[in-house]
This record gives C-alpha cells, sequence and structure tokens, in this order.
C-alpha cells in the first residue's frame, strides 16, 4: 500500500446547466423545500431506509465498526504508511476534510450520517462548532452520546435520530453540512442533496467523502458484486453530484481526487479483520466475519479496476 500523492483535480461535466437559479425556478424550488415533507416516500427509498437501519443496528456491524474499522471514526481513512493504524487514518481524513474550512467559534454544523460522532466531537472540542449529529441508527446514536458525554462535550453536541432525506430542522439552519460515507446507502440521493440545500445557509459549505462509481463506468453489471455488498441497486458519479448541485445552487469548491486512499483503507480494514477474526469471533459472528472478507476484496477489486472513485468534495451554496 504505497503512500501517493494527493491530487485536486477539477472534473468537468459535458451537460449544459444554468448559471444560476432565479425568477420562475427559484420560486419552484422554493415551493418543493416547503412541501417536501408532504411527499410520500418512494418504495425504493423506504426499502433502503430499513434494509440501512437494520443492518447499522446488528451486533455484528456494531462491533466489527467499533473493534476493526477505527472506534469513533468509522469513515475511509487517509493512509501515510503501510499498515498505519486504522483509527490515526480515519482521524486524519476528519482533520484534513476541517483545514478546508473556515470554522469559527460557533458555527452551527450538521453531519448526516454522522455514526459514532467522531468528526463532530473534534469540530466541537477544536473549533467550538456546535454539531448536530443526524444518524439512522439507534446502536450508533447510544454510543456517540456514551462518547460524547464521557469527553464533556454535551453542549456542543446534539445527536438526533433521523433521516437524511427529510432532515428534521427549519430551512437556513446551519453554517456547514458534513458527510463522510453515508451518501451513498441513500434510495434517493437527489432528495438528500435537496434537503441538504434547504437546511444550509445561503454562502454555507457543504463537504463530504462518498464512495462512487468512475465517471466513465456505463454497464451495471460490473458492479453488482459491489452494489450486494452495500444492499443498494446503484451507486452514483461525480458527475452526478456536480450536476445536481449546480442545479441547486452550488457552486464547487474543490473535488480532491484520493481514490487511492479508498483502495488503502479497504485493504488495511480486509487486513486488519483477517489477522484479528479469531479473538473476535466471541464479538463478531464466522458468517458475517466471512461476508465482510468477501465484499471488502470486491471494493479492491472494483478499485483496482478504476471503477471507484472517492475524494473530498467541497461545495458552496450560492
Amino acid at each position: 500500500m504505497a503512500s501517493q500523492p494527493n491530487r485536486t483535480v477539477r472534473f468537468v461535466w459535458r451537460r449544459r446547466m444554468p448559471s444560476s437559479l432565479s425568477g420562475p425556478n427559484l420560486c419552484m424550488l422554493r415551493s418543493f423545500f416547503i412541501h417536501i415533507t408532504e411527499k410520500p416516500m418512494k418504495a425504493d427509498f423506504k426499502k433502503a431506509v430499513k434494509t440501512a437501519e437494520d443492518y447499522y443496528n446488528s451486533a455484528d456491524a456494531d462491533a466489527f465498526y467499533a473493534a476493526i474499522w477505527g472506534g469513533e471514526d468509522i469513515h475511509v481513512g487517509l493512509y501515510e504508511s503501510d499498515g498505519e493504524d486504522i483509527a490515526v487514518a480515519s482521524a486524519r481524513t476528519v482533520h484534513h476534510m476541517a483545514s478546508k474550512l473556515d470554522l469559527k467559534p460557533g458555527a452551527r454544523v450538521i453531519d448526516i450520517g454522522a455514526g459514532y460522532g467522531g468528526a463532530a466531537r473534534y469540530l466541537a472540542r477544536e473549533i467550538g462548532a456546535h454539531v448536530t449529529c443526524l444518524n439512522l441508527s439507534e446502536k450508533e446514536n447510544a454510543r456517540n452520546r456514551r462518547l460524547t458525554a464521557e469527553q464533556g462535550l454535551e453542549e456542543k453536541i446534539e445527536v438526533v435520530h433521523g433521516l437524511f432525506e427529510d432532515i428534521p430542522f427549519p430551512d437556513n439552519s446551519f453554517d456547514v453540512v458534513w458527510s463522510q460515507e453515508a451518501i451513498l446507502h441513500s434510495g434517493d440521493r437527489t432528495r438528500v442533496l435537496k434537503e441538504v440545500s434547504r437546511v444550509l445557509k445561503p454562502g454555507g459549505d457543504f463537504i463530504f467523502t462518498d464512495p462512487m462509481q468512475a465517471n466513465d463506468i456505463d454497464d451495471a453489471a460490473e458492479f453488482e458484486p459491489i452494489y450486494e455488498r452495500i444492499h443498494l441497486p446503484d451507486m452514483d458519479s461525480i458527475g452526478f453530484y456536480l450536476a445536481t448541485l449546480e442545479e441547486l445552487g452550488f457552486d464547487m469548491v474543490e473535488i480532491e481526487d484520493l481514490t487511492h486512499q479508498l483502495r488503502n483503507h479497504y485493504a488495511r480494514v480486509r487486513e486488519e479483520l483477517k489477522s484479528r477474526r479469531h479473538a473476535l469471533q466471541d464479538q463478531i459472528s464466522p458468517d458475517y466475519t466471512e461476508r465482510m472478507l468477501n465484499g471488502l476484496s470486491r471494493w479492491v477489486e472494483a478499485a483496482d479496476a478504476g471503477q471507484l472513485s472517492w475524494g473530498v468534495l467541497h461545495f458552496r451554496k450560492r
């Protein structure tokens, strides 16, 4: 797992789009936001919510992420050397993302799909931000609340059970929307981005990471093993995020291509799980471990084949 230099890439999406939203289009968009929570969920949206909630609430998944993935930061890490500790690399991703934001004490941040809340505690402790953790799994939320209390950060961090397809906060509530490896689990990612736009203040930042398929992949069959691993019918590309966020009134600040780190991370997690599988067999079922090892291998193979993309995507609401 050789360390590679970070690359900042500005992608150009070929679809022509209006440079801004104004007039009737803006009025229609505002009307949509007013009534979004009144719309019924699509069947596939409900299925994705249930699948993700059941998975992350399972004892096997909770034990795996807590013991193997990194403890407080259950996200893709940035590695500086072979065999580096997963928790250290995962925390480095949080620090790297935070360095791209001009956050001030008292800034209001929402982390959608917050997991165990490691990013929230870093932003609250080091910057003095007030962070809302929105997350689907009550098992993860319970661990988040416990870790937050142990670090004395309850006054700066709120943990909320909810969906990022229907964020339970008013318009223009936050200075920053933050997310790591969460949006891919949604059955309606366009709806997630519309909710991000709704709750973010004008001039606010949306910064996130997410495993994506490469822009030039057209054959969905190539991704079937990956789709099986994440229990979803598809993944989106950087091109999707560029086009959709442009239509929603965002400017791209930076897209930092760190795809090699996605491969590094899944290979490192696979290595760690293999080495500790017997020691953890009382906490993680052998069946789960075997399925996870197979899934991790598929991620690594897809990354090696150039089928995946990952990095830090940073946008600003106009």
